[in-house]
């Protein structure tokens, strides 16, 4: 077994080390060079008095930019560190014995990386966007608590020290281990990381001698009480330090999730605290709170979930909020229903505190307390569900650019439907009973925490980098990194699903073989989250220095569609006192919204939307039918010869609960063609290459033949299975061709129709 202490020391030595030099290097290279000459005594005091200097200035600042820049370096180092448990854990899982940490050590990893990660690494990152930017948004000079905005700050370094204590002391100890004897250092080599899980699940966590959980309980505490001195901040400063002319029926989108987070933060972190309180007395002066005798172990639970569960809207309201601010910026559309996306803040911040024991529907709860928690539980997908369908709407049509900003955002949605999907699947008492303790359960979890919310942090770095260092990052490496670490979240997390819904049990270092090569690919895809972390981080520094001086005052060029916000305006006069810079002007504009009217009220906003849908529905419908009526032609070909069996159409009937017979399979399969496959060709028809638009049709129906090809398959061998293989082939494109064909001509023939209407 290796050593846990050692390896992930080095790790962070290594990796703390290797930024450090990077930093240094790009900060050389970056000066100017001198002309000849050995470095004067004088010289090298100025620069230790201009580093003393420095110090002296971040360790007693007040301004709400710096104190921003301080939360968004501790929180990325934080995750950075739980990051490296993570690979640790993924490490682990790539055999299915206990074979490289032991069990307790894999425990430790999981309890930490989860503690680390949470509160560590997410909220301080969004505290620290919301403190640089949310006054630029809203007009302010400052937080309303400059003071107490940097002692909200100062009280999270010492409280993760407290927490991770075990880690550090365990690194002191091997290291003292080689000059001094054991007896000597024994405490330092009998401290060890806390086990218990990051629930910390009484009687386990009251029970266990472990010094570093009373540690760990403390440095929470600390947190809390600096999320809720963070949290008063944002509050005062939205409702009282507003500038002129922002009301609250133009607050930008992100102050208004930065307010409802620090709402539920204000209710949900005392009571973090006095439960925290209540396990510290139970460890160590013998009260009975979670004891059997006392309130039980469940009461716990009740308390942690209270907290926990609005403790993941804190987490993912901030990082819709940026969605929200940033997806219309590069789609050139102002964003769909302002005010029902506000609505769906309040709405999650309300019904946040009021579902927490679904994280409890297999206690022995009673079962009626139960059925009012899936009811909540399942009403909260709505406001969320309102979210993305905006979102989407934004998109529709839009002039979309293929940023960096962008391709997060777009990622961030499609990890976010399938974990908020999935959720609802969990809110149901009886999937959950089956699937709670699974990796299924991981899955969900993950392809939203690590999905939209780091999604959308990395977005908004690229978005406001060019704002932040008044230089450029480089673009092409942005794009690749964006991309990788959503092919990296979606491999891991959906292959976690799988076998979480294969009913493979989470929180355990040792599995069944069979799933170790699943493991295997989720690791790797771990792997590549990883990698795309360190080239975020990569790009962020070097840019800092090498990056090209930005020299327009509208560097997004949103002046074009009128979205040139006020953090932006902000940025423009600071380039224009500063460097006397002329104010950028595109040479033409239009409306960030894209029908040619505003509609007028709801009714016209979505009346819009849904008259071009229908249209283009109805007649991609028309195109889906004659496209697999032309596709039976091909299909009926191959079962007369002999290489495609009917048989397999009854398993389309079976599959949705119907006697399994070909006519009704077929029947299904007409359907099908005709409403499933056109609307899903709409979709991603944008996305498809082929200059005309039948090209594109050929494209989409080569790639849905492959299901065709898998879905039907019944064991043809020789020239039966490459006869098989022609036949989908050709009937598919036969449905591609009548699909597109049919569609385009009925399209060209209703807007010839509109025309001579409006003419006439």
């Amino acid at each position: 077994m290796l050593n846990r202490a050692i390896v992930e020391g080095a790790a962070l030595t290594v990796l703390a080390l290797s930024v450090l030099c990077l930093w240094l290097r790009e900060r050389r290279t970056a000066q100017p060079e001198s002309d000849g000459g050995y470095t004067t005594r004088e010289e090298i005091e100025f620069e230790i008095g201009r580093i003393q200097s420095e110090v002296y200035r971040w360790l007693t600042t007040t301004d709400h930019r710096d104190i921003g820049l301080l939360y968004i370096a501790f929180g990325t180092a934080a995750g950075l560190w739980g990051g490296v448990d993570a690979m640790m854990l993924r490490t682990e899982l790539l055999t299915p014995p206990a074979d490289i940490w032991t069990p307790e050590t894999y425990n430790a990893l999981f309890t930490t990386h989860g503690l680390t990660m949470l509160i560590f690494f997410v909220l301080p990152v969004f505290f620290g966007i919301g403190n640089y930017v949310l006054p630029l948004l809203i007009g302010a000079d400052d937080m309303a608590f400059p003071r107490v905005n940097a002692i909200g700050f100062w009280l999270l370094p010492p409280a993760l020290i407290l927490v991770r204590m075990g880690l550090l002391i365990q690194v002191l100890g091997q290291v003292l281990n080689l000059v001094l004897p054991a007896d000597a250092i024994r405490f330092f080599l009998t401290m060890r990381e806390v086990s218990v899980g990051w629930t910390l699940y009484a009687p386990l966590s009251v029970q266990q001698p472990n010094p570093q959980i009373d540690l760990l309980l403390l440095g929470l505490h600390l947190s809390g009480i600096a999320t809720t001195v963070g949290a008063i901040n944002f509050i005062t400063t939205v409702v009282y330090e507003r500038g002129e002319g922002v009301s609250w029926a133009n607050l930008d989108i992100f102050s208004w999730n930065m307010l409802v987070t620090s709402g539920i933060a204000l209710f949900a972190f005392p009571l973090l605290g006095s439960a925290l309180v209540m396990l510290l007395l139970d460890r160590n002066l013998g009260t009975a709170f979670f004891a059997t005798e006392g309130g039980g172990a469940i009461l716990w639970q009740h308390l942690f979930w209270f907290w926990g569960h609005p403790e993941v809207y804190i987490l993912f309201l901030p990082a819709t909020g940026l969605m929200s601010l940033i997806l219309p910026k590069f789609v050139g559309r102002k964003l769909f229903g302002y005010q029902f996306i506000v609505y769906s803040t309040l709405g999650l911040g309300v019904l946040s505190f009021g579902v927490w024991a679904h994280h409890m529907f297999t206690t022995s709860a009673d079962p009626r307390v139960k059925l009012s928690f899936m009811a909540v539980s399942i009403a909260i997908a709505v406001p969320s569900a309102i979210k993305v369908f905006n979102w989407i709407t934004t998109m529709w049509e839009g002039d979309i650019r293929l940023t960096a900003p962008f391709i997060l955002c777009a990622g961030g949605i499609g990890t976010f439907i399938i974990g908020g999907v999935t959720g609802v699947f969990l809110a149901v008492i009886p999937v959950d009973i089956l699937y709670h303790g699974t990796y299924y359960v991981v899955g969900h979890f993950h392809l939203i925490v690590v999905g939209i919310i780091p999604f959308l942090m990395i977005a908004a770095s690229y978005y406001w980098y060019p704002l932040i260092t008044g230089r450029w990052y480089d673009t092409r490496m942005a794009r690749f990194q964006a991309l990788l670490i959503v092919f990296g979240s979606f491999v891991t997390f959906m292959t976690l699903l799988v076998i979480g819904g294969l009913g493979l049990p989470r929180r355990q270092a040792i599995y069944p073989p069979e799933y170790q090569f699943a493991q295997q690919i989720a690791t790797v895809g771990g792997y590549v989250i990883g990698l795309s972390a360190l080239l975020w981080l990569y790009n962020m520094l070097v840019s800092y220095w090498r990056g090209t001086p930005v020299t327009t005052t509208d560097p997004w060029g949103l002046k074009a569609t009128n979205q040139f916000t006020r953090e932006w305006q902000w940025f423009e006069r600071h380039m224009k006192d500063r460097y006397d810079m002329e104010p950028t002007e595109p040479e033409t504009t239009r409306r960030s919204y894209a029908p040619e009217a505003e509609p007028t009220g709801l009714a016209g906003g979505v009346g819009t939307v849904a008259q071009t849908v229908s249209r283009n529905a109805w007649m991609a419908a028309v195109g889906g039918f004659v496209g697999t009526v032309l596709m039976s032609g091909g299909l009926i070909t191959a079962i007369l010869i002999g290489v495609l069996d009917p048989v397999s159409f009854g398993e389309i009937a079976e599959l949705v609960g119907l006697p399994a017979s070909p006519a009704i399979g077929a029947a299904l399969f007409l359907v099908g063609g005709t409403v499933t496959w056109p609307l899903l060709f709409l979709a991603f028809s944008d996305y498809l290459p082929g200059r005309l638009l039948f090209e594109t049709g050929l494209v989409f129906a080569t790639l849905i033949s492959s299901g065709f090809a898998i879905a039907f398959y019944t064991g043809q061998s020789g020239l039966a299975f490459v006869g098989y293989l022609t036949f989908v082939l050709v009937s598919h494109w036969a449905y591609g061709i009548g699909l597109t064909v049919t569609f385009q001509y009925l399209k060209s023939d209703e807007t010839l129709r509109r025309h001579s209407e409006g003419g006439s």
